[in-house]
Formats: C-alpha cells, sequence, structure tokens
C-alpha cells in the first residue's frame, strides 16, 4: 500500500515536473502571433493577386489578434517571393504566395531548391480567370470554329500570351494536343502588348487572363471559350473548354506558404485563420470584381497539388523542348 502510493507520488511529481515543459511549448503556438506577419506577393499593387490578398489578410488578421502587412515583390513572373522564403526564417512571420509558376521553376532555370519539398503549404485559395479571345471582326465564332480554322491552316493561325513558358503558352499548347491541331505561338511581354496585338490584327487569337474583359464588353473582342470549371458570371453565354468539348481546365490556382521547417501549429492557425476569412463577403466581392471564384484547398491537398503540377510543367515543358536536364 506504502509502495503504490510512493510511487504514484513519485509519478505525479515527474508529471508536475515535466507540465511546465509541456506548456511552454504550448505556450509558445498558442502565443503566436506577437507581432505583424509579412506576406510577399509577387505581383504589383491593385491586381488579381494583391486585390484579393489585401481584402483576405485584414480579415485573417483580425482573427489572429495582428496586422498582417502585404509587400509587393514584382518581377519574375511573380516567384520572386517564395524564392526569398528559402532564406526566410521558420518562425511563421514571414509568408508568401505562392504562384502556378513556382512549379516550372526547376525545369526553366537552374533551382536550388525544391518547391514542392522546401516550401511548407497553408492553404489553397484561388486562381484565375482564362479564357481565348478573337477580334470582334473575326469570322471565328466559336471554338468549333477555332479548331476549324486551325485544322485548315495548320500551323499558321496564331495565337498570343505575356510570354515563353507562361501558364498562357502551356495551356495553349496542351489545348493543342487535345483538340489535334498546330497553332503558331506569337509571345509578347505581358499582357498588354497581348492584347494589344490582337487589337491591331497582328495575330489571330490571344490566350489570356480577365484583362481582356474591358474588351470584350466594349464590343472590340469576342471570347469564344473559357477555361475554369464553369462559366463567367460575366459572360455567362460562353461556354468552358470542357463545355465545347474539350477536357481541359486552367485557373492557374495559388495559396499561401512559409518557409520549410514551419511550426505545423502555426500552420494550423493560419490555416484556419485565412479559411474562414475566405467566406467573409468582401473578400467573396473582390474575387468577383476579378471574375475569379474561391478555390479552397487544404495544406495536403495544396502539396499533393504543387507535385502534380510540378509533374506537369515537365511533360509539357519537355515537349516543346523548352526544359532544362534534370530529372
Amino acid at each position: 500500500m506504502l509502495k503504490r502510493h510512493f510511487l504514484r507520488a513519485v509519478g505525479s511529481a515527474a508529471a508536475w515536473c515535466a507540465a511546465p515543459a509541456l506548456v511552454r511549448a504550448q505556450d509558445r503556438a498558442v502565443a503566436w502571433p506577437t507581432r505583424p506577419v509579412k506576406i510577399m506577393i509577387g505581383f504589383p499593387p491593385g491586381g488579381s493577386t494583391d486585390g484579393p490578398m489585401r481584402v483576405l489578410a485584414e480579415h485573417a488578421g483580425r482573427l489572429l489578434g495582428q496586422p498582417i502587412v502585404i509587400e509587393n515583390k514584382p518581377g519574375a513572373a511573380g516567384v520572386i517571393p517564395a524564392q526569398n522564403l528559402q532564406s526566410a526564417p521558420h518562425d511563421g512571420y514571414t509568408l508568401a504566395i505562392a504562384p502556378a509558376g513556382v512549379y516550372r521553376l526547376p525545369y526553366t532555370t537552374d533551382l536550388k531548391w525544391n518547391p514542392a519539398s522546401d516550401l511548407s503549404y497553408v492553404i489553397g485559395i484561388t486562381g484565375y480567370a482564362f479564357g481565348t479571345v478573337v477580334p470582334a471582326a473575326s469570322p471565328v465564332a466559336s471554338l468549333a470554329d477555332y479548331i476549324a480554322a486551325a485544322k485548315a491552316r495548320p500551323g499558321e493561325l496564331t495565337y498570343s500570351t505575356p510570354g515563353v513558358a507562361t501558364t498562357n503558352h502551356l495551356t495553349m499548347e496542351q489545348f493543342s494536343r487535345l483538340a489535334g491541331v498546330r497553332l503558331n505561338h506569337v509571345p509578347y511581354k505581358g499582357s498588354a502588348d497581348s492584347l494589344q496585338a490582337l487589337l491591331a490584327g497582328h495575330v489571330d487569337s490571344a490566350a489570356e487572363t480577365s484583362a481582356f474583359v474591358p474588351y470584350v464588353e466594349s464590343g472590340r473582342m469576342r471570347l469564344i471559350a473559357v477555361w475554369g470549371k464553369r462559366r463567367m458570371a460575366r459572360f455567362p453565354n460562353v461556354p468552358t473548354l470542357q463545355e465545347a468539348g474539350v477536357d481541359l481546365v486552367q485557373t492557374s490556382p495559388w495559396g499561401l506558404v512559409g518557409p520549410k521547417g514551419m511550426d505545423p501549429r502555426i500552420a494550423v492557425r493560419l490555416h484556419d485563420a485565412f479559411r474562414e476569412a475566405m467566406d467573409a463577403p468582401a473578400f467573396r466581392n473582390v474575387l468577383a470584381s476579378f471574375d475569379m471564384e474561391p478555390d479552397y484547398r487544404s495544406a495536403a491537398d495544396f502539396q499533393r497539388f504543387a507535385v502534380e503540377s510540378m509533374r506537369r510543367e515537365k511533360e509539357v515543358l519537355d515537349l516543346l523542348g523548352l526544359s532544362r536536364s534534370r530529372s
């Protein structure tokens, strides 16, 4: 009896001694954040990445009890922030938006890190609106017309994009394979130049983000297909690629990531705050203004998406002869 009481007392004392360390560890996670959190965005202020993220960050910051500061680092197709995370502390105070362009970096640059394994994936948030447009005066009135014209003029029908190896370019190459046509790619330095080339009659079509919206609404361009899972609310009569008979969806999904090695408990807090913030009407409204929709992915799903995207990007880049030698 005395022995049992003694052992129980020793066990209780040991548990009591161990408890402070456990509490301290929990407190560190629970206490986070104790200062503002920074999110780097690889695009200029006011655009379709920056705008929604500022609204989302404001709501998530309220839930976390600390402000979230947006820092714009434009250039290099939006991938600079993910690169900067490779040297950032993994304390949860420095985060970034990872666009789809990150997943092709290993095959187009001499990258020293792996996007799938050297980032902490937090949450997938949304994607962009893409579509195929032609001049308003074009005889092409539908995607079926477009495919027929391409088959009648193999390798002659031109399309513009914001550049070589962009999502726009690679998606159109996938489209060409699926539709059984051969198109002529004409790259430009950005969406503005790409769309101006179409207006000037230098190309037959353009593969673009929703930068085409004002031109379609003003009657200067015709939208023949959108690339998302659903039709754009702004243009409900325009079919998706899938509805038009080409089994392809492209929204170039993006989301929030942190440095490799970030405390999983901090990642969960971030995920939960941003997941709740995604339901805010203000966030839904700003997405709609850019013709975008929520595209939630859990941390695990977001990382799986990264792995699959890297495989798919390499496949297309290899096919086009644009991939560096890397296994």
